[in-house]
């Protein structure tokens, strides 16, 4: 990026978002707009790739997110200060989880209460005892007393009012809906390769 403004507004935007998460492993950013837009304060939008990225505690594999306009105070913004924010934004993109993190995301904290409400809604027990993705199938796991072997049951989900339906492979009982932000609408779903795909937008409020 030869543009010294869209650099520095770059390494900006940067340190914001790793300001946002956890833990990044690599991150790469790309910047839309010209140097006349930004002495404005006017960002066209940014296309961000990361790996490995840890975010509110959900481990996330890979992220590839496009916004839309972004409003910047250059006033604010100095070599290696975090990129100052004006408005709201808009992200669209899709985000990868493996099961394996999946799992150890929803037996630990701040995600228990959901691999627990996801156990209690889907088999009827508490607490949830693991979870695994086989191929295009979801299989949750649950302790059972007095029995050695866990109880299991298996799902498959899909997009569905802005947020992921669980549906059961037997049509023993109804599917159930992920609570979801009202800020983020789930587009796709999917399950493959023991991993799952969210594709979605969200509004990034400051």
């Amino acid at each position: 990026m030869s543009d010294p403004l869209l650099s520095l507004i770059s390494t900006g935007l940067k340190l914001w978002v790793r300001s946002r998460c956890d833990s990044v492993g690599s991150l790469e950013l790309s910047l839309q707009g010209s140097s006349l837009g930004l002495l404005r304060g006017h960002l066209q939008g940014a296309r961000l790739e990361a790996r490995e990225v840890r975010f509110q505690g959900l481990p996330l594999q890979h992220a590839v997110l496009s916004s839309g306009p972004i409003q910047v105070d250059l006033q604010l913004l100095q070599p290696g200060r975090m990129l100052a924010l004006q408005h709201p934004f808009r992200l669209e993109g899709d985000v990868t989880i493996t099961g394996r993190d999946l799992n150890d995301a929803l037996l630990d904290e701040p995600w228990r209460w959901l691999g627990d409400w996801l156990s209690e809604q889907l088999m009827g027990l508490t607490p949830l005892g693991g979870l695994l993705i086989d191929n295009d199938v979801l299989e949750l796991q649950s302790p059972v007393a007095a029995q050695k072997d866990p109880a299991r049951r298996r799902f498959r989900l899909k997009a569905a009012q802005n947020t992921v339906m669980i549906q059961p492979l037997t049509e023993e009982q109804g599917a159930t809906l992920l609570p979801m932000d009202p800020e983020i609408h789930i587009l796709e779903a999917s399950l493959q390769g023991g991993q799952l795909t969210l594709q979605g937008e969200a509004r990034v409020n400051l």
